[in-house]
């Protein structure tokens, strides 16, 4: 088990070795063309899906202890939070930008399909990884036709209600630190992460975003695709939705202040 471990690790340094040479490779190339965004977000999706495919792995089929999963969890988000250069990875992130005039409505469409492409990509590619046999477990994983179950363990509702809480924690710690130093930022958002896997893992694999859930949970046998859509689409859609709702609507009503989303722009700069 130890040098299944071991191997996965070293597969999960290499994806985000080369992912991170091909992000400052396209950014150069595409540096005055207005697509370099979305080749980061390309990329940065691709990344992210391809690792938490080794990490459900290791968890699932190899079995290693919770502890273990969760602090591989932690430093696997804190390793994407400071190499995404700016990409979402997330198509509720990139709703919520367009809601707040961050990004335009194609823009944040177009990050969309790009992270939505990067998860059927890594989808495809990881099988093919893991047929190498690098590890037994890799070649354990391919015997068995690189099978994989449902993680629902609940009622659709309850599943859908837990993605939308684990959505909702996160949306929530991401806006309130967006004014914290990035490399303490990541810190507390992978923290939170990793208590919503803790919380929830176990009753829907705590995915709370569509594309990765879309690369890691749709191919899985045990339900269709209408019920994982229910679960991880729409559940994660409307935690967002919920945390927005909060911080935007409810808490300056309840407060008597305004959003800061609509003080006005001196008063923004004064802030």
């Amino acid at each position: 088990m130890t040098a299944d471990v071991a191997v996965s690790l070293s597969v999960l340094a290499g994806i985000v070795a080369l992912s991170d040479v091909t992000r400052r490779l396209l950014t150069r190339a595409l540096a005055n063309t207005g697509l370099s965004v979305y080749a980061v977000e390309l990329v940065s999706t691709f990344q992210l899906c391809c690792c938490t495919h080794e990490l459900k792995l290791l968890s699932e089929v190899g079995g290693i202890e919770p502890r273990l999963a969760l602090t591989f969890t932690y430093l696997a988000s804190v390793v994407h939070g400071l190499t995404f250069s700016g990409a979402i990875g997330n198509p509720s992130g990139a709703l919520e930008r367009a809601y707040h005039a961050k990004l335009s409505g194609a823009c944040a469409l177009r990050r969309i399909a790009c992270q939505f492409a990067a998860a059927a990509a890594a989808r495809a590619t990881v099988p093919r990884l893991w047929g190498v046999g690098l590890s037994r477990l890799h070649a354990r994983h391919k015997l068995l036709g690189f099978r994989c179950t449902s993680p629902i363990h609940a009622p659709l509702h309850e599943a859908a209600a837990v993605e939308l809480a684990c959505a909702f924690a996160v949306q929530t710690v991401i806006t309130h630190t967006q004014s914290v130093e990035e490399k303490y930022r990541v810190h507390a958002v992978a923290a939170v992460i990793t208590t919503a896997v803790y919380a929830g893992g176990s009753v829907t694999g705590a995915v709370f975003n569509p594309a990765l859930a879309f690369s890691t949970q749709f191919p899985c046998s045990g339900h269709s695709f209408l019920e994982y859509c229910v679960v991880y689409w729409l559940g994660p859609l409307l935690g967002m939705m919920s945390s927005v709702l909060l911080l935007d609507k409810l808490v300056p009503a309840l407060s008597g202040k305004p959003s800061p989303l609509h003080l006005p722009a001196e008063s923004k700069k004064k802030a």
